[in-house]
C-alpha cells in the first residue's frame, strides 16, 4: 500500500521493515490506523466535534474522493446518493486495485480519472493538503476546494456530515441518525465495527493462527446475533433503515464474494443467514444504493494477488453474489 513520510511517497519494500515489527508487536494481529484528518462541514461553518471552524455546507464546494472496493469508502458513496448529494458533491474514483503507489487515477479511463487536478496517485492529494504528512493514505477523503485542504478522511464522520449539513441546500430531510436511536445506534456500530466490519479484516490479515480464531469466531457470533435480531425486525432498529444498517451493508455485500474465500471467513456464507439475506436484499432495492455495489469488483480486488494471502493471485471460482 505504500505510505507517505514527511510528505515523501515510500513503497511496500521501502517500509517493510516498519510492517514486520508493528505485527510482532501485536502478536501477528491486524492493527487499522486511524484517520488524521477531521474536521467537519456544518450548515452554519462553526466547528463540529473536532478539527476546525471555517467548512461551511456549500454546494459544489467539496469534493468527495472514494474506491469502490473500500467498505469505508463505500459508506460515503452510499449516502452521497441516499441524501441526495449527486450533484451538489462531485467525486472522483481511483481505481479498484493499489500499486506500489498506493491509490491511484487511470487517466486513460474517464471513470477512474482525478477530475480535479488530475493526479496520477492519490498520496499527491495528501501532499498538497500537508506538505510534511506522514501516514497512511486512504479513501474515502472529502477535499474543500475553497481551503485546498483535507475535511476529513473518516468515514464514520464523514457520513453524519452528509446525513444532516447540506439538508436546506437538497431539502432531503431523511435523518439516519434521529436522536431518540442515537445510542442504541452508538451500541450497535461499536459491536458491528469491532467484531464485523473490521473483524474480516482482523481475520483475513492474522498471522498467526491464535490471532485468526480469536477474530473468526467473533465475525461469526456477530452474525448470528444480527440474524437473531432480525428476525423480528425489518432493519436493525425497526421498519427503516439508520446509520447501523447502512454502516454493515458494505460488509454485507463484499461477505460471499470476498471475505468467505480470500479472509478465510468461512465457517458459513451470507446466504445461510435466512434474516441476514433477506435484510441486505430490502435494503439493496432502495433507490440510490444498487448503483455503489460492483459484485466483480470485489471478487476481483479480495482475490488479487498478495505476497501474504494469495501469492500465486489464483482468482476462485468462489461463491456467486447472494442477490
Amino acid at each position: 500500500m505504500g505510505k507517505l513520510i514527511e510528505g515523501k511517497w515510500h513503497t511496500d519494500d521501502e517500509i517493510i521493515a516498519y510492517e514486520k515489527a508493528q505485527y510482532k508487536e501485536s502478536n501477528g494481529r491486524f492493527q487499522r490506523g486511524t484517520a488524521q484528518f477531521r474536521n467537519w462541514i456544518t450548515a452554519d461553518g462553526t466547528a463540529g466535534l473536532s478539527g476546525d471552524a471555517g467548512f461551511t455546507a456549500e454546494a459544489g464546494r467539496y469534493h468527495l474522493y472514494a474506491a469502490l472496493n473500500c467498505p469505508w469508502a463505500h459508506r460515503t458513496m452510499l449516502y452521497r446518493n441516499l441524501k441526495k448529494l449527486q450533484n451538489v458533491i462531485p467525486m472522483s474514483l481511483v481505481t479498484p486495485l493499489r500499486t506500489n503507489q498506493g491509490w491511484v487515477f487511470d487517466s486513460a479511463d474517464p471513470k477512474f480519472t482525478d477530475d480535479l487536478y488530475s493526479f496520477s496517485a492519490l498520496h499527491q492529494l495528501y501532499s498538497m493538503a500537508s506538505n510534511d504528512y506522514t501516514g497512511r493514505v486512504t479513501v474515502p477523503v472529502l477535499w474543500d476546494k475553497k481551503q485546498q485542504t483535507v475535511v476529513s478522511s473518516e468515514s464514520a464522520e464523514i457520513i453524519r456530515m452528509f446525513n444532516k449539513a447540506f439538508n436546506k441546500i437538497t431539502g432531503d430531510q431523511q435523518d439516519f441518525y434521529p436522536d431518540h436511536l442515537a445510542t442504541e445506534i452508538d451500541a450497535l456500530n461499536e459491536e458491528i465495527y469491532n467484531n464485523l466490519n473490521n473483524g474480516v479484516y482482523k481475520t483475513g490479515f492474522a498471522r498467526t493462527q491464535e490471532a485468526y480464531d480469536e477474530s473468526i469466531y467473533k465475525v461469526f457470533e456477530t452474525l448470528d446475533k444480527l440474524e437473531q435480531r432480525l428476525e423480528s425486525n425489518r432493519y436493525l432498529l425497526g421498519e427503516n433503515p439508520t446509520e447501523a444498517d447502512w454502516r454493515l451493508l458494505p460488509t454485507l455485500v463484499r461477505f460471499d464474494v470476498g471475505y468467505y474465500t480470500a479472509f478465510k471467513c468461512n465457517i458459513k456464507a451470507l446466504r445461510d443467514y435466512k434474516n441476514l439475506s433477506r435484510y441486505l436484499a430490502d435494503l439493496y432495492v432502495i433507490e440510490g444504493v444498487a448503483e455503489t455495489v460492483n459484485f466483480d469488483v470485489y471478487r476481483r480486488g479480495y482475490n488479487s494477488k498478495s505476497s501474504v494471502r494469495n501469492p500465486h493471485g489464483i482468482m476462485p471460482i468462489g461463491l456467486a453474489p447472494v442477490l
